[in-house]
């Protein structure tokens, strides 16, 4: 894959290109597929470098140093923290996170073309396009029983009348040597780069994009060293598509001049865990990875597993010093849960001096009395599911021995003492006609402009209440394949 002569290095200053897709996640990657297969000439621009999925064990400390923009460390400030992850490598996003995959409700669907008047997009219109994203990028359910960890939440939920699903992912499962299922990651590195590399589009990583500027007829891309050893470069493209993610794009746009309704309106799933500690062995080697969530509370809040390796444990019961002796005792007998709402905002700014903006995140009192409920909901379920003991992330809150305990969780979770995090941010430029609110229109183009578009999580108008890849795949599709009709006009 690597040494694929479509992953170039430019031998001199400059580089010309039919169109350019910045970002190479889910969306870039998407959208700069479905353009190269229509024979245009299309050079996707990464800043981090290209790797192979199996480059680094998942979730290891190598692979957020590799793949992680900041090496994991990426902060939401505010009153109330909340710790977010991106991606920075090819393939984005979907090299580091766990490949769940949902299509957007309906309802959600309905408020955002009511709300911010997006046009043709719903159920039906939508269906084609994620009918595509999941057969190039490999959806799957589970081929037998769900590990341990994830059928202790199904478990829960169940005793206590509550709905819990399985939920898809972008995975491969086949048989080890000794007949046992096992699990293989896919990404965009394993499905749609590969198909962009052999339908005749360039691969340009380690380059950072600084600005874009309008010149004339066409664009121009100025990037920078990225930290990597690239040089300075710059590209000049008819076309742009800027698929950063939710904080990138928007702070690459107002670097270049772009500011109306830009990264003003970021939106994020916040997310409280809990480790919990069972009597049995629930966390064993080579299980496959959990998959269930609890939906009964949709589109409120909703509860899942998270990745439950020994690091992940020991990380969760920071808040908890004094009990960080059970996770070296037993991490076996434990798994870690989260539960996360569609509340808080935030906006996205650049600081002089800086190369990553500064992102600032608020939760008001109705946002953080949601969380408690979210967090009270899940731990019910966890001690209906047999739990012995449950560690809230919260500094200085006694971890909880029975569900007479859950009388002591605080109605409003506290600001100053909550361990938040999301793997979910979109909306800094919202899509549709209303142009008091939106950065581009039904389709992507931003507005004002010429040949300039957004395909990515940032265009999404609001939370998605499930996990977005899916949305961004699809909405992604749905507008390239809008884009490469016009042409044909």
């Amino acid at each position: 894959m690597k040494s694929s002569k479509n992953i170039i290095t430019p031998t001199g200053d400059s580089l010309s290109t039919q169109i350019a897709v910045i970002g190479s996640g889910p969306g870039g990657a998407i959208t700069a597929t479905r353009l190269a297969e229509s024979g245009l000439d299309v050079t996707m621009i990464e800043e981090g470098p290209h790797l192979s999925l199996d480059s680094s064990p998942h979730f290891s400390l190598d692979e957020i140093t590799q793949k992680y923009r900041g090496g994991g460390i990426t902060v939401g400030m505010g009153k109330t923290k909340v710790a977010y992850a991106e991606g920075r490598c090819v393939g984005g996003g979907s090299e580091i996170n766990r490949g769940l995959y949902h299509r957007v409700p309906s309802e959600v669907l309905d408020f955002w073309s009511r709300e911010f008047r997006v046009e043709a997009l719903n159920e039906s219109e939508l269906a084609a396009h994620f009918d595509a994203c999941e057969q190039g990028a490999k959806v799957s359910h589970l081929p037998s029983l769900p590990s341990l960890v994830s059928l202790k939440l199904h478990e829960g939920a169940s005793t206590l009348g509550w709905s819990s699903i399985e939920v898809p992912r972008l995975t491969r499962y086949d048989l080890d040597d000794n007949g046992k299922d096992r699990s293989t990651k896919e990404s965009m590195s394993q499905t749609f780069v590969p198909k962009y590399l052999a339908g005749g589009g360039k691969l340009l990583p380690n380059t950072r994009v600084q600005h874009i500027k309008r010149n004339g007829s066409h664009w121009h891309i100025h990037s920078g060293n990225s930290g990597n050893g690239h040089r300075s470069l710059e590209i000049i493209a008819d076309t742009v598509f800027v698929a950063c993610g939710a904080i990138q794009t928007s702070a690459l746009l107002r670097r270049s001049g772009f500011k109306r309704n830009v990264g003003n309106s970021l939106r994020f799933h916040p997310m409280i865990k809990v480790a919990a500690q069972f009597a049995e062995k629930v966390n064993l080697p080579g299980e496959l990875d959990p998959v269930h969530q609890i939906k009964e509370f949709d589109p409120r809040f909703s509860m899942g597993c998270s990745a439950t390796s020994q690091p992940a444990l020991a990380l969760a019961l920071a808040s908890h010093p004094e009990y960080l002796g059970e996770v070296d005792r037993h991490h076996q007998y434990m798994g870690l849960y989260y539960a996360q709402t569609t509340g808080g905002q935030g906006i996205v700014r650049n600081l002089p001096g800086f190369n990553d903006p500064f992102v600032r995140v608020s939760l008001n009192s109705s946002d953080l009395r949601e969380l408690a409920e979210a967090l009270r909901r899940l731990c019910e379920c966890l001690f209906a599911a047999g739990a012995i003991a449950l560690y809230p992330d919260i500094a200085g809150f006694p971890k909880l021995k029975s569900i007479a305990g859950l009388d002591e969780l605080p109605d409003l979770l506290p600001a100053d003492r909550a361990s938040l995090s999301t793997l979910h941010l979109f909306s800094t430029c919202p899509m549709g006609e209303d142009r008091t609110r939106c950065a581009v229109d039904s389709f992507g183009k931003m507005f004002n402009t010429d040949q300039l578009y957004i395909a990515d999580a940032s265009l999404l108008c609001g939370p998605t209440v499930v996990n977005p890849q899916g949305s961004v795949m699809a909405v992604a599709h749905r507008n390239v394949m809008e884009y490469l009709d016009r042409l044909k006009r």
